[in-house]
């Protein structure tokens, strides 16, 4: 794995690492009622469809190993396009049951090509 494609893996791992941070604790409706912790969240989702999606384009093979990366693609594209129509139901669930498996994804992705999260400067 190159070393760009291996960072932009490391800064989807650790916007993952974030969100779950941001939510610790938190119920779907503490969510919906916090501005702070959805932009938070969002901002974050933005950083890993952009950082998987450049990863995609200089590392092919990776839509392969991870082929959800269009549809994390989409959900980017849809929280910085279509912002007035996001909505929060669906980036909850997202984060309750996706994004689990993305990280863990990530962190297999990176061990196999020698990098580990938390190891490794961004």
């Amino acid at each position: 794995m190159a070393p760009e494609v291996a960072k932009r893996l490391l800064e989807a791992h650790a916007a993952c690492a974030a969100i779950g941070s941001f939510v610790r604790g938190v119920e779907a409706g503490g969510f919906a009622e916090s501005a702070l912790i959805r932009s938070a969240v969002e901002r974050q989702f933005e950083i890993i469809g952009e950082a998987l999606g450049r990863a995609v384009r200089d590392e092919p093979a990776l839509a392969d190993l991870m082929p959800d990366i269009p549809r994390i693609v989409g959900l980017r594209n849809r929280l910085i396009h279509g912002y007035d129509s996001v909505d929060d139901q669906i980036v909850w669930d997202i984060v309750q049951t996706k994004l689990p498996v993305l990280q863990a994804t990530l962190a297999r992705q990176l061990a196999a090509a020698g990098f580990h999260p938390g190891r490794h400067g961004i």
